[in-house]
């Protein structure tokens, strides 16, 4: 995975105000219901959302700005990062490193013994060229972390608004129960520390790395944070104006239709949309309302006579401005 800092296209120093700013900005852009189809998009939205998995946790954050984690969220392997060695690059604070060292680029711990220095050097030409994970007797007692095991879960649309608790069966039988956040976007991963595959010689477990699908609402479409819904209106409702009830993920809410209002007019139902990712437990996004005035499925004779005594006294351009010279 690339550098999060470099997906979500921020620098390092970023405040997390301007992190989260910046990642619902890109997840607004690239999220799929509004790029259906496009697979690239797709997983550019996977790869943002991960980004601020990472970069989003406080702790996690600063495990990866110290070294000790990759961009995936994995431990580094002893000598990388912080004072060990780095192949094509510098060490934390070893004598000897940097590409114009005595080592071709291999820094080391400037504190180990001799032995321990060429054993690890060595040691790291052995794993470069094999990719196993060492050789010789030294690291045959090593402790080494297991791997991690990827599985996927299917979630509905209101669980994702609202949060909620998934029992996911691994292929061994053991269960376990996955907390799904309030606000949690749609092929974001959640990660199960130490419920993967068991590690050798005391070494740590792997993690479950989960990867939620949320499946598509009816009639609510997601945007970033906000929700969008178009809402059917009677031709009275739009003409005298009403109080309708408006269907949103927290149940049913009385909204005011202003009279005269036509198809299109837009209405706005601040913090019922979902939670901010990274933000206070109460802050949420906005439930836009789109009116959509609809006729009855049968004409109605009634309804006619009255409309066409209306227009004779009551005639209006609606396309006036449409015209080209």
């Amino acid at each position: 995975m690339r550098d999060p800092y470099q997906v979500l296209g921020v620098a390092r120093g970023v405040s997390a105000e301007d992190l989260r700013k910046a990642y619902r900005k890109l997840a607004k852009e690239f999220h799929p219901d509004r790029n259906q189809g496009n697979e690239k998009a797709s997983e550019r939205f996977k790869e943002i959302s991960a980004a601020y998995d990472l970069l989003g946790d406080a702790e996690r954050r600063g495990k990866y700005d110290r070294g000790e984690i990759d961009a995936s969220g994995q431990p580094r392997a002893r000598g990388f990062g912080g004072g060990g060695f780095r192949p094509g690059g510098a060490a934390g604070g070893g004598a000897g490193a940097g590409p114009g060292g005595p080592f071709g680029g291999f820094g080391f711990d400037p504190h180990a013994g001799g032995e321990d220095i060429f054993d690890e050097i060595f040691g790291q030409m052995r794993r470069n060229r094999s990719g196993a994970a060492g050789a010789g007797p030294r690291n045959a007692n090593r402790p080494m972390r297991g791997a991690d095991r990827h599985f996927n879960l299917k979630i509905g649309f209101l669980d994702a608004a609202r949060g909620c608790k998934r029992r996911l069966t691994m292929p061994d039988g053991k269960q376990l129960d996955v907390a799904i956040p309030a606000g949690l976007v749609d092929g974001q991963q959640i990660r199960l520390r130490h419920q993967g595959d068991a590690g050798r010689n005391k070494g740590e477990a792997g993690d479950a790395l989960i990867e939620v699908t949320v499946e598509p609402h009816p009639f609510f479409v997601r945007q970033g944070d906000d929700l969008h819904l178009e809402l059917p209106l009677t031709l009275d409702e739009a003409i005298l104006g009403a109080k309708i009830p408006v269907p949103t993920i927290d149940g049913m809410v009385a909204v005011s239709v202003p009279k005269g209002a036509s198809s299109g007019t837009t209405l706005r139902l601040k913090g019922r949309g979902f939670p901010l990712k990274g933000g206070a437990s109460d802050q949420r996004g906005d439930q836009y309302v789109k009116l959509k005035i609809v006729l009855p499925e049968k004409p109605n004779s009634a309804l006619e006579k009255l409309i066409e005594g209306w227009v004779k006294s009551n005639k209006y351009d609606v396309r006036a401005k449409y015209t080209v010279d």
